[in-house]
């Protein structure tokens, strides 16, 4: 099982913060007592600036309705354009492709999107669709290791993962919780996809595959998520993330490393979810790594924001440009509602 290939997307409405936070001064007005206050959170994400799958002029959007079908809109044509071009870069055929994994948290539709793409695309109609929604941030990780669960199954076919988050769509205009404030300066939005090829299948040389696990974290339901209502999405975000993360991910990496026979040392290569300036910096502290070693996942965020699942497959395609030297062990990993983490070993 191997990675063979890693595309993004991103919207063509490209805005820089400071351009983002007088559109929100301008929104919300009088409504805001302190503005300065917004202003601070969202200098204190260190991102950049970010990607709107529509012209800021089109928000906010009237209804939930309306927004969902925006959504639905910009998801089709941002995931064929990831598509396209992991699948050229993988070197697959449409009828090589078994099953079709389709995450995302800031959108519905019924049918889901990856069985539009099938027919948009004119993909093959034998394909096994596998919609997921609600794991959020971690389902780009997740949906790695469920498609390596299908080609370890099936090693003659690839299973493809297609990510699309339009985080924009789901902000709460009438929203003035400290959440709401710091996630409307780090959510952004962008598509990913990603080839995995079974062990019978040629193609390009890619990571290998060697193991993955799951992590549930009991009782800690409400550390992130969406409460949803007749307004849409409304963003939940504790403080207790950083804690949840210092507390558990150093433990669970060492144990899922030593069942391979490995421990942290061994790491050369870390893909890492780019949830927040304090989610690295927890993430960091609580593997004690050397300075530097997320600087792919620092930059991403900085150019592009937190794209929710989309963005640690951001970061994956950014290390394949870059690929670390033949035989470097590597570990992607993500974590989100639930709480839960999911951690793939690569072989590099």
């Amino acid at each position: 099982m191997r990675i063979t290939s890693a595309a993004t997307a991103l919207p063509r409405h490209y805005y820089p913060q400071n351009i983002l936070i007088e559109a929100f001064r301008r929104h919300w007005g009088n409504r805001l007592d302190r503005f300065n206050v917004l202003e601070r959170l969202h200098a204190a994400t260190g991102v950049d600036g970010r990607y709107l799958a529509f012209p800021i002029e089109r928000y906010p959007f009237a209804t939930w309705g309306e927004a969902n079908n925006c959504w639905i809109e910009a998801a089709l044509e941002l995931g064929e354009q990831a598509i396209c071009h992991a699948m050229h870069r993988a070197g697959v055929s449409a009828a090589d492709i078994g099953a079709f994994f389709f995450v995302s948290i800031t959108g519905v539709a019924s049918p889901s999107l990856e069985g539009r793409l099938i027919n948009r695309m004119h993909l093959n109609p034998r394909m096994k669709r596998i919609p997921i929604f609600g794991l959020g941030c971690v389902a780009g990780a997740a949906g790695i290791a469920r498609a390596a669960d299908y080609v370890k199954a099936f090693p003659a076919e690839a299973a493809l993962l297609l990510s699309v988050e339009l985080c924009s769509l789901t902000v709460q205009q009438d929203d003035l919780s400290v959440a709401n404030l710091i996630s409307t300066g780090l959510f952004g939005d962008g598509a990913a996809a990603v080839i995995v090829s079974g062990a019978d299948l040629d193609g390009p040389a890619g990571p290998r595959i060697v193991a993955t696990r799951s992590i549930f974290y009991p009782e800690t339901e409400s550390v992130m998520g969406w409460d949803i209502s007749e307004k849409g999405f409304r963003i939940v975000l504790s403080r207790e993330v950083p804690d949840v993360i210092l507390s558990n991910l150093g433990r669970d990496v060492d144990q899922f490393l030593a069942d391979q026979g490995l421990e942290r040392a061994d790491i050369g290569n870390w893909v890492i979810h780019t949830g927040g300036p304090k989610v690295l910096e927890a993430t960091e502290a609580a593997l004690g790594l050397a300075p530097g070693a997320l600087d792919v996942s620092w930059s991403c965020l900085r150019k592009t924001g937190n794209l929710s699942s989309a963005s640690v497959l951001f970061v994956l395609e950014e290390t394949l440009k870059n690929r670390p030297a033949a035989g470097t062990w590597g570990l992607l990993a993500a974590m989100g509602p639930g709480f839960c983490s999911e951690l793939v070993l690569l072989h590099w």
